[in-house]
């Protein structure tokens, strides 16, 4: 039984609105694969860049060197290509081009065929007010949760 892989980004709906999802593919070599299948990949500091190909690539996912490998092994910070299909590319780069948007990763995960793929976003940055607005509703949702735990 495969351990469930589920590395995520956990300051992304705080600092961004997030408008759309997208599931994407990511090239990765043999010891990255294997780094991220025990659980060595962080994308807290990570954003998603078009190329003047249009391709998609995330920059920024640290990808830890796996301990086994040899002087094959892959670069941590290397930037890593995504897939999608060419209709969702030409969506996201139209609107990160016109209305200034940006696309972050959600998460990355290993899905049923044990293919890994990156959840993207399509998002807006969130003024101060926003983020004060987030974390007063945070508190004050906590704080209903134990009022009611004390009643019930």
């Amino acid at each position: 039984m495969q351990k469930q892989i589920n590395i995520r980004n956990r300051k992304a709906h705080f600092n961004y609105e997030i408008l759309d999802k997208y599931s994407a593919g990511i090239v990765l070599k043999g010891t990255e694969i294997k780094s991220i299948r025990s659980g060595k990949a962080s994308i807290a500091e990570s954003f998603c860049e078009f190329n003047e190909k249009g391709e998609l690539f995330v920059i920024n996912m640290n990808i830890e060197e796996y301990a086994f490998g040899t002087h094959y092994n892959h670069r941590p910070k290397a930037e890593r290509k995504l897939l999608l299909t060419k209709r969702e590319l030409k969506s996201l780069n139209k609107d990160v081009q016109t209305k200034g948007f940006s696309i972050i990763p959600l998460r990355v995960f290993i899905n049923d065929k044990g293919y890994a793929k990156m959840e993207i976003a399509l998002a807006k940055g969130k003024k101060l007010y926003d983020k004060r607005d987030t974390i007063r509703d945070r508190d004050n949702k906590r704080n209903l949760d134990r009022i009611k735990k004390i009643y019930s």
